[in-house]
């Protein structure tokens, strides 16, 4: 006797059934083929707040942390969006912007210069903070070492203290007349102290005499330049109000006093030298740091960098307003000219 099975066909719900386990199955293949970064983004694009005293939102440090970015493969708009704060020199104001971007959900905060540094630092100790543009790190009371620094900040330093022994012989190779060199700097900025004392140094052995002022504004400036004799030069450290730098810049040359900056981008509005750091190069070499957080490092455990892009810099149009003759060394070292 012969028996006959007989197979029933696969009812629709079934069908239906196969097809979401099936969608399933695709979706946790995509999910695990995917990075945790871009698991991330697959939510939602980093916020990254910017915190400066810049005059508007496309500073140099901004620009080159955006292609350092970019390059890195963090696109913006995409994998990345920024809130920028810039104060247009008002430094009393910074406080409350770096509130504001703690407040708004930033995932990492990067800032230029030491006020707007400490005032991030104030604001927050949880969110990452990556600076730029801060003379002297320890210095100023921002980390307490650079190996390792702890806390929730790192950052590029732009080796104020390092470098100005080099400065002071930029200038004395520049104006070789030269006998006192006033060092003009923003009193509140604690970074600079330490840049002093290596400077009295370097001063010393060049046969220098060195008088270190701090000013607050330019009303500050003004009077310290009157006591400014022939022969005389100025040092301007980079600080955190870039007005009182221009306003160094102009006085320097109503009064034809020969002075050294702390980068190129002031030689541009008429400085007449500068030796140090790069602007766009410190967003780009900071963005490393920020990308690096943003993928799930700690701040604490990044070590703070020095800047690794100096430029020598100098206005040929400005020596020839003060009289001077660049000398053939600066001009084959230097790494740009302005004429």
């Amino acid at each position: 006797m012969t028996s006959t099975v007989t197979v029933p066909r696969t009812p629709s719900g079934w069908a239906r059934l196969d097809r979401r386990l099936l969608w399933l199955a695709a979706v946790m293949l995509l999910c695990l083929a995917l990075s945790p970064l871009e698991a991330q983004q697959a939510r939602r694009a980093f916020r990254v707040g910017v915190l400066n005293a810049a005059w508007a939102a496309s500073h140099p440090t901004v620009e080159g942390l955006k292609a350092g970015l970019k390059e890195l493969g963090f696109e913006d708009g995409r994998d990345v969006t920024f809130d920028i704060r810039f104060t247009e020199g008002k430094l009393d104001t910074m406080p409350a912007a770096a509130e504001a971007l703690v407040k708004a959900g930033v995932d990492l905060i990067f800032t230029s210069q030491e006020a707007a540094t400490h005032a991030a630092k104030a604001a927050t100790e949880t969110v990452p903070i990556v600076f730029t543009l801060v003379g002297d790190p320890v210095g100023a009371d921002i980390v307490g070492k650079l190996v390792q620094p702890g806390g929730n900040v790192t950052g590029v330093s732009s080796l104020q203290t390092e470098l100005a022994a080099k400065r002071l012989e930029v200038l004395k190779t520049l104006t070789p007349a030269v006998r006192r060199v006033w060092v003009i700097y923003y009193k509140v900025d604690m970074g600079t102290t330490p840049m002093i004392t290596k400077a009295l140094e370097a001063a010393q052995r060049m046969k220098l005499e060195l008088s270190p002022k701090g000013v607050q504004d330019a009303d500050d400036l003004k009077r310290v330049l009157r006591e400014v004799r022939r022969d005389d030069a100025v040092l301007a450290p980079e600080g955190s109000n870039p007005d009182l730098t221009i306003a160094i810049i102009e006085r320097s040359l109503a009064l034809r006093i020969p002075t050294v900056f702390g980068t190129a981008l002031w030689i541009g509005y008429g400085g007449l030298i500068s030796y140090g750091p790069d602007y766009y190069a410190q967003g780009v070499q900071a963005s490393a740091l920020v990308a690096k957080i943003l993928r799930g490092a700690r701040p604490q455990d990044l070590s703070v960098e020095g800047a690794e892009k100096i430029d020598l810099a100098v206005n040929l149009k400005t020596a020839e307003l003060l009289g001077l003759t660049v000398p053939r060394k600066i001009l084959l070292r230097a790494d740009a000219f302005r004429r």
